[in-house]
């Protein structure tokens, strides 16, 4: 259940919105009859007055804080500059950090921003087994999100929102399962953590369906270690037909290390990619990709953010955006 909002309390005591934000702020003006019919709506549901969100209604500007884990990678870059120019559009200034995966950083730029009055956060976090940095931004009580990866699953403290990486997985496995391939390699990821299960549990379970045991290859995920495995796979692995990797970085490297290995991608060997950066589209051959839409993802945080701030309305506790398959050339091939 969601919890109430001014307009619901305006709806119960028969009010206008105004009226009851009239009452909150304690004005004169509100007859004692209606300040009563008010406070009585307000028990009613169990509002709670969230006066951080209203000093911020009457302010000029409010600042969001942005922490991000990796800004290098172009899929983190869009979300960021997505989320940020949706929340300059309505007026609000954004302090954006790069924390490269370090907890220590992690907790220094939340820390700071704090210091500095932030009204919200969107956080993309560190994967670390210390959380000191997230505890922090609890027990300052500020409205925050964790987008794109969590954590702990097990928390509740934060409302989480991502895309569907599961399904993800899964069309990418059953795209290159109807073209025929039948040992087909997961590529790239580090092992055990949540984002790499997640996008491994589609393939994982349209591979057992098909009947064929999943093979995985596990590193960090980046163009170099994309291009060392597709040269390794070509010289100890020639069985493998096709690979789904975890990001288009890993993807775009094996493309590299493939062509230095002179395998034609698309006829001899067949390349899913995952994210669907813009460069997949400019490489040849071009990249398929399992689409994530990381830009409209990045104006939905940030949209769920303002509607938290600005009414109270708090994101739901779990959300997973749907995602697609951009089929192209290094997985079908060139048309004849």
């Amino acid at each position: 259940m969601r919890r109430p909002t001014i307009v619901d309390v305006a709806r119960e005591a028969g009010v206008s919105k105004s009226t009851v934000s009239n009452v909150l702020q304690g004005s004169a003006a509100v007859r004692p009859q209606t300040r009563e019919t008010v406070e009585k709506a307000m028990d009613a549901l169990g509002y709670v007055y969230n006066r951080a969100a209203a000093n911020l209604r009457g302010a000029d500007v409010g600042l969001i804080g942005l922490v991000i884990n990796d800004l290098r990678n172009p899929f983190f870059t869009e979300f960021a500059a997505s989320a940020q120019m949706t929340f300059a559009r309505r007026g609000y200034a954004t302090v954006i950090a790069n924390t490269d995966e370090d907890a220590r950083v992690q907790a220094q730029v939340i820390a700071s921003m704090i210091e500095h009055g932030v009204s919200g956060f969107l956080i993309s976090p560190a994967y670390v087994e210390e959380t000191e940095g997230l505890e922090a931004v609890r027990r300052a009580g500020i409205p925050a999100m964790q987008v794109l990866r969590r954590i702990d699953p097990r928390t509740a403290a934060f409302p989480f929102a991502s895309l569907d990486y599961g399904a993800g997985g899964r069309l990418a496995t059953e795209h290159l399962l109807g073209l025929g391939l039948r040992r087909i390699a997961f590529v790239g990821g580090l092992e055990n953590r949540p984002v790499t299960d997640e996008r491994m549990a589609g393939y994982r379970a349209a591979m057992a369906e098909a009947g064929l045991a999943p093979v995985a290859f596990h590193g960090r995920p980046s163009r170099a270690f994309g291009r060392d495995m597709a040269l390794g796979l070509r010289a100890e692995r020639p069985d493998i037909e096709g690979a789904v990797c975890f990001s288009d970085l890993v993807a775009l490297g094996m493309l590299a290390g493939l062509a230095q290995a002179g395998v034609r991608v698309g006829a001899e060997f067949r390349l899913v990619g995952f994210d669907d950066i813009e460069e997949c589209a400019l490489t040849w051959p071009q990249l398929s990709s399992v689409r994530c839409d990381v830009a409209r993802f990045g104006r939905e945080a940030a949209e769920a953010m303002l509607a938290w701030l600005e009414d109270d309305v708090r994101p739901p506790e779990r959300r997973l955006a749907p995602v697609e398959l951009i089929v192209r050339t290094s997985s079908v091939g060139v048309p004849a």
